[in-house]
Formats: structure tokens, sequence, C-alpha cells
């Protein structure tokens, strides 16, 4: 029996200690905040639970299928006709097929034709290896044309990465493309999918199967430190003292891992302290009305300062799309936390992102507001530039019994639920069975 701490009890954390705990291991799961889930935890919204970041299931997260399955919570599967909006030029267009794409008044005709044929060749391309190399400007630009960027691109990558815009990489890219065009019943119809109760269904099935397997949860409890000898893990410092441990699995943002591991080697630091990463903002409205009749409304207006709003409740209902029942908006600003905006109030984010929702549809007044919240997190999203495949290190470290990773190891695949548990597993897998 390996006695395994595993760091961070986001999806990748959870499912590696379910995985180790069920294979018979000693499993302890750290985990900073007071509950778990990362990313995917709920919270508490004027009596509504709501995940503080939202999440989508497409018909490619075979992952998380079959971990549903084995949690035997499947039939809370369900699956939803979504659509997609465009705000530009002052108005909502529909998006997201063909028809749409033909009817947008904002580029040229060959523009917009040679933009269908970049997002139909994304969804039938399997390889990945011949873009790792290219920016997504260059990529965008050879096949759907200078105007297909400026126009539709750019503007969403400067409201997204800021300093970080024009290095982006085109897997990165084209994996977020092909994972939406390849989640639909038909050329004209998309179809994303949502666990009844929402993300909490899934962490709460993990941890309670993780605490039968006899694996204990502490919560609160940050790693201060992974401790060494002889280049092997030893255990885990902690507030409250250290755990002994023979393995141990982190998943803390690879930002951290320099301070987090003292003992690595100063090669292998740099390598984790040279993957950059951005902070997000994601701000939630609880509205009596609803904003759009669309899941997605990419925006990329001038003088709008978010990329998009998500209005989740026209996907997962939580009593909206009735008359007087709530509707769910995200509104998620992404930026470098030495971004000035980052240090801005929550009410001054909440006040602008408002003002954002009602240029989408003016006809929402602040009489609809029932309630609003920030989330916040300074490491959100890696930064994919051309080539990152080479910088990502090894799952496995030079030391003996030490697993890392985070969201950008499964590159190009952007980060997500389904790859955080196939990666969580395929960690836990690799100490075997007790």
């Amino acid at each position: 029996m390996t006695r395994l701490v595993v760091i961070g009890s986001g999806a990748m954390g959870l499912a590696a200690a379910w995985e180790a705990a069920h294979a018979g291991h000693d499993v302890t799961l750290l985990e900073a905040g007071n509950v778990a889930g990362g990313m995917a935890a709920h919270f508490d919204f004027d009596g509504l639970s709501i995940e503080r970041f939202y999440h989508f299931i497409c018909t490619t997260d075979f992952a998380t299928f079959k971990l549903l399955g084995e949690l035997g919570i499947a039939d809370s599967l369900r699956w939803r006709a979504t659509t997609m909006g465009h705000f530009s030029g002052g108005r909502l267009h529909e998006w997201g097929n063909p028809v749409a794409l033909l009817r947008y008044p904002g580029m040229s005709l060959w523009a917009r034709l040679r933009y269908g044929v970049l997002a139909f060749v994304s969804t039938r391309r399997d390889r990945w290896d011949a873009l790792e190399t290219q920016s997504a400007r260059e990529w965008i630009t050879r096949w759907g044309g200078t105007e297909v960027y400026d126009k539709m691109w750019k503007p969403l990558f400067d409201l997204k990465f800021y300093d970080y815009a024009d290095p982006i990489s085109a897997a990165w890219i084209w994996t977020r493309v092909k994972r939406i065009g390849r989640s639909r019943k038909s050329l004209f119809e998309e179809k994303l999918g949502y666990l009844e109760g929402g993300s909490e269904t899934l962490v709460t099935a993990l941890a309670d199967g993780f605490a039968k397997a006899g694996g204990k949860l502490r919560l609160s409890t940050p790693a201060l430190r992974v401790e060494t000898e002889g280049g092997r893990v030893t255990g885990v410092v902690t507030p409250e003292g250290t755990i002994a441990a023979d393995a141990v699995i982190s998943t803390m943002p690879t930002p951290l891992v320099a301070k987090l591991v003292p003992d690595l080697p100063e090669d292998w630091k740099a390598r984790y302290d040279a993957i950059a990463n951005i902070g997000v903002c994601c701000l939630i409205f609880k509205l009596g009305r609803s904003v759009t009749p669309h899941f997605w409304v990419n925006i990329t207006e001038p003088g709008v300062p978010v990329p998009g709003i998500i209005e989740f409740s026209n996907l997962r209902p939580v009593g909206g799309n009735t008359p007087g029942g709530d509707t769910i908006v995200y509104v998620p600003y992404y930026m470098p936390v030495t971004h000035e905006k980052f240090g801005w109030s929550d009410d001054a984010l909440l006040d602008e992102a408002f003002a954002a929702i009602r240029r989408v549809n003016p006809a929402v007044t602040q009489a609809d507001v029932l309630g609003r919240r920030v989330a916040r997190l300074r490491h959100a999203q890696p930064i994919c530039e051309p080539g990152f495949a080479a910088k990502i290190p090894p799952v496995e470290t030079p030391i003996a019994g030490l697993q890392i990773a985070d969201t950008c190891f499964y590159y190009p695949e952007d980060r997500g639920i389904s790859e955080s548990v196939r990666l969580g597993r395929e960690m836990a897998a690799k100490l075997g069975r007790a």
C-alpha cells in the first residue's frame, strides 16, 4: 500500500485521489480552499447552488462519460440543443451554422465563405502536430484571410489574452473549434450537455466515493512544501504538520511548483516558471429576464470590454426560461493579474459587465438584477504559444514518487473537466494496485 498525498481537489486531483483510493492505496487529498472541486466548485447564490466558473459537456468528452458510469451517476447527464450568437455592429446576430454565416453582414461574402471553410476543415482534422509551430494568427489568416482574423478573431484574442494575444498556438485554437464543432446533432444544430444538479453532482460523487474507499479529504489545508530525501518523496508539509508520503501527485498551477518543491533541479524549476498564466474574474449575474436566446454570445463590438457572455440557464435550466424565472449569466474577464483591471473592486467590474449586457440587450434594466457575484483566480489559463508542447515537462519528475501536472499538461486540449479526469486517473494508475 502506497501512502499517497494528492495536492489540489479540482477535477484532476479528485479523479486521481478517487482512482488511487479504489486501487487500495492510503490517500490524503489536500485542498487549500474550504470546498472541494476547484473551478467546478459550487457556491450558494442566494439559495441557488451554482458553479463559480461555467462548465459544459461535449459529445466527445469520453473520459467524463466513463467516469459517470463508474460512479453510478450516468443518468444525471442531460443533452440540450444550444445556439451561439454574435454581437457586432450594434446588433445581435445568430451564429454557428451555415445559414447564419451567409446572412452575417459584418464581412464580405468571400470572407464568410473562407470562415466556413476554416470551421469545416477544423472539425474534420485529427492531427495537430503540423499546427504546433504556427500561431493562431498565421493559421487563421492562411485559411480564412486577413478580414476574418481582424474582424472575428483578433478582438476576442485581445480581450482574453491582452499582452499575450498574438503568440497563441494554432493547435490550441484548433482544438477549441474542433471540440465545439464536433458536438453537434447536425450541421445546423449544436448539442451540449450538463449534469442535473450542475458540476457539484460529479464533485460530490467523487468525494463521497473517495471517502467510502478510505480516502481522507482535508479542506482548508494548503500544501506548503513537498519534502524529499535521497531523491525520493518523503512527505508534504501543511500548516498542521507534515504528512508522510511515499508518493505525491501535485495538480497545483505550474507557476507555484518551484516554491512547492524546492528540491527540484534548477532546470526543472525553470521549465515550470517559463509557463505563463493569466487570471480570471468571472462575473455571475442572476437576472429576472433572459438576455438572449443563445447559450454563448461572442462580442466584437468596439467599446464593449468583454469578449462574450454565457447565458448558462440556456443550457442548464435553473428556473430560467420561464416568466419571472431566474436567468444565470456569466461574464468572464480573462487577463494577466498585472493588468490594472484585475485589481478593480468587485462592484466596478460588475457595473462594467452589466453595461456590456445592456449593450447586447438594452431591455435588461437594473430592476432585473436579482443577484451578482465575482469569482477570481490568479492562475486560470495557461498561455500556449507556438511550440508549447516542447515546453511541457514530463509528468514524472526526477524526484522518485513525485508527479506534477496541471491543465496545460494535456495540451493542445483546452482546460476542461474531461481531460483533467483522464490525466488524473492516468497519474494514479502509475502507482499500480496495492
